[in-house]
């Protein structure tokens, strides 16, 4: 009931807010009920305080709308590769909408029935020949295995013998439990249609053929949403490389549990670069989207805050945080996730059978209107220029000849013949289709394209999120000329902030030495042993084990520096040895002298923060320029009505 009474409040407050500007800015305007859809969609502060949590957004959302003003102001948006890609957004997210909404809500209902629950899935698979089925090798294979089957042979003993998956032929088939959207719409109809202990019959893909066992169901295990940082190994990386960065990993990961922000270090460190600019912050992601490593590991994380340790996939190192964990809700009036289920099934193969229907009703609504023309001339005028076949006769369909007229597009004889030559051919390669075949594809293909081209004046949505594109790359490339790009470079500004500010960066703890990484604890614990008698010859000594060593000297903070529980570090000490939970690798390290803390770091030490802090300066003083150029007035009575 609360929820129920917290969303007619909200309805109703945008209701009450259209039409009212909350703020002007230089000659432009917006509108509260604007700023709530945005703040609704895009806000991520915890709504301890709603005031503040508004007056909060509100400041970041100014910013950006004048910065997205000036780079109108500097025409940005009428560069070429600009319009290339707007229209190439354009292309990629269209296919979202090119669905009927009728056939899309029983989509939905269905994906929303089917979330509900995992199932324990086995497969075998036989890859297809290239001749029918009557004379594939791969067709009668599967119906060995199903054969066998059918006898009562267990699944997991035909899959070992029969399967040509090697992902999964040595477990017996297993592929461990699926959800909705894991797999392919055909296979995921199968899967959901074959009750529990029981297997489908074969079924034939474009890649081969499948049988398929439910093993058992249970209920959905949710989604997910974390941060990560991740240590990717660099294409190639040698063993030294990859050590180097295991250590990095272990070295954060230490830093973390001493209290260092995870943000930070995600935008600081982490090679993913589509998190690491939002403090690693990712997608909220189910069963299947990622590395299966990666999964199980934050999906074992007990609680929200909980980080793990480093854990190795294909990829590098990833340090995981939960953010949060989302059981699947048991209703579709949950409108975060029925905003997430809808985004799924737009992106998922299933969206093919709406788009059928969505044909049928643009003909209906977009005053489709059939030509009088001959069919007959118009087949014998078609293999003329096709097929070079001529009737001899004089024909009453000529190029310009109008055949059907959609909206105030004119559809001609000719427009026809371009299709037609690159369509009639079946994609299998068993030759032409039927006329009338082709000119069905070719009437959806003409429908389809005048809705594309004249998307944004029927959806209001569509036309809202490339607005939202258009003003988040103007956004990105602005601040790439007039932020990014000059913080990264200007040397010499950032050592003027550095030398105005020193007192910022200066060394907690620290010790000089050397740092000892090891291929495994074996070799760590032998090198030990021989530095603590002869430290001053510790370059001789790891000579001697190749590359299963590898030194790096400098100052390092205590929290980077490798050593064994509880031991204290102190001058001339060589730790003990530390192994890398993640892997088999191991270090320690040789300290030459502890500095007191708080002394001063070099700029070249202090390097990475002062570039963040010098950006942050740069784009504080770029905003109070803006704000002289486009001043901006606030309406605090509608800022009030929001915030109540």
């Amino acid at each position: 009931m609360k929820k129920a009474i917290v969303s007619l409040l909200l309805i109703f407050m945008l209701i009450q807010a259209k039409g009212q500007t909350l703020f002007t800015y230089g000659n432009n305007k917006v509108d509260a009920k604007e700023f709530l859809k945005a703040y609704t969609k895009n806000n991520t502060d915890p709504v301890k305080d709603k005031a503040q949590s508004i007056q909060n957004y509100l400041d970041l959302y100014i910013n950006s709308k004048l910065k997205i003003a000036e780079a109108y102001d500097m025409k940005l948006d009428t560069a070429a590769q600009f319009r290339d890609e707007l229209a190439n957004l354009r292309n990629q997210i269209i296919e979202n909408y090119l669905t009927d909404s009728q056939s899309f809500h029983k989509l939905m209902q269905e994906a929303f029935e089917r979330s509900q629950k995992d199932i324990h899935l086995a497969h075998i698979y036989v890859a297809a020949g290239d001749g029918t089925k009557a004379n594939d090798p791969g067709w009668k294979k599967i119906n060995e295995a199903l054969k066998l089957l059918q006898k009562g042979t267990a699944f997991a003993t035909v899959a070992k013998q029969y399967s040509e998956d090697p992902a999964s032929a040595a477990s017996g088939g297993d592929i461990g439990f699926v959800s909705a959207f894991s797999l392919p719409y055909e296979f995921e109809n199968i899967i959901y249609q074959t009750p529990v202990g029981k297997f489908s019959l074969p079924y034939t893909s474009k890649s081969g053929y499948h049988i398929f066992k439910n093993l058992g169901a249970r209920k959905a295990v949710g989604r997910m949403r974390t941060a990560q940082i991740l240590l990717a190994f660099p294409p190639g990386a040698d063993s030294l490389t990859k050590m180097k960065i295991t250590r990095l990993a272990d070295s954060i990961y230490k830093r973390l549990l001493l209290g260092d922000d995870f943000s930070s270090l995600a935008k600081q460190y982490s090679n993913d670069y589509l998190s690491a600019p939002t403090g690693g912050l990712m997608a909220e992601f189910g069963l299947g989207t990622y590395d299966p490593v990666f999964e199980a590991t934050a999906f074992s994380l007990k609680k929200d805050g909980d980080i793990s340790k480093p854990v190795l996939t294909s990829y590098g190192y990833h340090i995981i945080k939960r953010i949060s964990k989302a059981a699947v809700a048991n209703s579709l009036d949950d409108k975060t996730y029925a905003d997430n289920l809808k985004y799924r099934v737009q992106n998922d193969g299933r969206i093919e059978y709406a788009k059928d229907l969505l044909y049928d009703r643009i003909v209906k609504t977009s005053g489709f209107k059939e030509n009088k023309y001959d069919p007959t001339d118009l087949r014998l005028y078609t293999d003329s220029l096709l097929d070079s076949k001529y009737s001899g006769k004089q024909l009453s369909v000529t190029g310009d000849t109008p055949l059907f007229k959609l909206g105030d597009k004119t559809i001609t004889a000719l427009d026809w013949i371009g299709f037609a030559q690159t369509n009639r051919y079946n994609r299998n390669g068993s030759g032409i289709k039927p006329f009338d075949a082709v000119m069905k594809e070719f009437r959806k293909y003409v429908a389809m394209q005048y809705y594309r081209d004249n998307l944004e004046s029927f959806n209001e949505g569509f036309r809202s999120q490339m607005n939202e594109f258009k003003d988040g790359n103007l956004f990105f490339e602005i601040m790439m000329q007039k932020i990014w790009t000059k913080a990264q470079t200007d040397t010499a500004g950032q050592l003027a902030y550095y030398t105005a500010n020193k007192k910022k960066y200066t060394w907690k703890q620290s010790a000089g030495g050397v740092i000892f990484y090891c291929a495994d604890e074996k070799t760590a614990l032998a090198a030990a042993a021989e530095i603590k008698n002869n430290p001053g010859d510790w370059e001789n000594i790891i000579k001697k084990y190749g590359d299963k060593i590898t030194a790096e000297t400098g100052r390092f903070e205590f929290s980077q520096i490798p050593k064994a529980a509880n031991e204290i570090i102190h001058s001339g000490i060589v730790t003990g040895v530390e192994k890398n939970g993640a892997d088999e690798s191991a270090s320690f390290s040789y300290i030459k002298k502890v500095f007191a803390p708080d002394e001063q770091k070099s700029f070249s030490d202090a390097k990475g923060a002062v570039i963040n802090d010098y950006q942050n300066e740069l784009d504080a003083n770029w905003i109070a320029s803006l704000k002289k150029k486009y001043p901006v007035t606030i309406n605090r009575d509608v800022l009030k009505s929001i915030t109540k």
